[in-house]
């Protein structure tokens, strides 16, 4: 079972690289398309793991993928910019699991 990256950003890469993750850096759609297919079609790759920024630009391609593939997982992962989640999303998050205001 491997897991791979696909990223928008180079920091990403670098630092999911040093801990053993392949991956690729792409900025287009037709990038992201080609990077998919390659990977879709290695039977070792388990999980795919793709950044916020990515997701959110070309929210159709990995809806796709999510409705119509039952492998391999596809997960969404912040980076280092954060696109997706206000400054407090933990507070917050804790907040609605314990029905508590911290």
């Amino acid at each position: 079972m491997k897991i791979f990256l696909i990223s928008d950003n180079v920091d990403t890469q670098t630092g999911l690289r040093l801990a053993g993750i392949d991956g690729v850096v792409v900025h287009e759609r037709n990038e992201l398309k080609n990077a998919l297919e390659s990977v879709l079609l290695n039977k070792e790759v388990a999980i795919i793991l793709i950044t916020e920024k990515l997701s959110f630009e070309f929210p159709e391609i990995i809806d796709d993928i999510k409705l119509h593939r039952n492998e391999p997982l596809l997960v969404t992962i912040p980076d280092r910019h954060g696109l997706g989640r206000k400054s407090d999303f933990i507070t917050s998050y804790v907040e609605d699991a314990i029905g508590l205001k911290l």
